[in-house]
């Protein structure tokens, strides 16, 4: 079964998400974070294409944005935001609404489309970035042997509760719940 790079997101931000997405699928919500994040999208996609590489630390390259990729070996899909083809290197790049850095499911999501770049194009992806529109900030995010380990084994969770059907339990961390698009479908929040 093929999944979503960002399904690996959304199982990293809460496992149910999986579960209302593939097992029982339901309508979702689409919230206003979503709405002003296809938006802020959009505008730096403008703005990024007149810009050099200086933030990234590079010298030359060519910016590509919208690359389908997809691995059945992975057994992953998706549309990478940006990436960055410098000297026989391939940098991805995702953008994100968002004021915090560090965030985990951002950096997995990064490493998957860092994995399939590397299928794509048959050459090792050893770091990417996630630019932080809000701030116009841009944070390298190395991609390592561990943290491919770890997306593997993330992947092998989210097929597993397609396979098993099995609903997961509630997150300990309910503040997530409150922008959840499917907040609404859980009955214990």
């Amino acid at each position: 079964m093929m999944f979503k790079v960002s399904d690996v997101k959304q199982y990293m931000y809460c496992p149910r998400i999986i579960y209302f997405t593939y097992v029982m699928p339901v309508d979702k919500k689409v919230t206003y974070k979503m709405k002003e994040g296809k938006l802020e999208h959009l505008h730096l996609e403008k703005l990024e294409t007149r810009r050099n590489l200086r933030r990234y630390k590079l010298e030359e390259g060519e910016r590509r944005f919208h690359t389908f990729l997809c691995s059945e070996r992975l057994g992953l899909q998706g549309i990478l935001d940006l990436h960055i083809a410098s000297s026989g290197d391939n940098y991805p790049v995702e953008l994100k609404n968002s004021l915090r850095t560090g965030v985990l499911n951002h950096k997995y999501q990064l490493t998957a489309y860092g994995m399939l770049l590397e299928e794509h194009y048959q050459r090792t992806v050893r770091c990417g970035f996630i630019y932080l529109i809000p701030q116009q900030s841009i944070y390298p995010v190395p991609i390592t042997t561990m943290t491919r380990s770890y997306l593997r084994r993330l992947v092998e969770k989210i097929q597993n509760i397609v396979i098993t059907e099995a609903f997961p339990p509630p997150l300990s961390k309910r503040a997530r719940c409150t922008d959840c698009e499917y907040r609404n479908y859980c009955a214990d929040h």
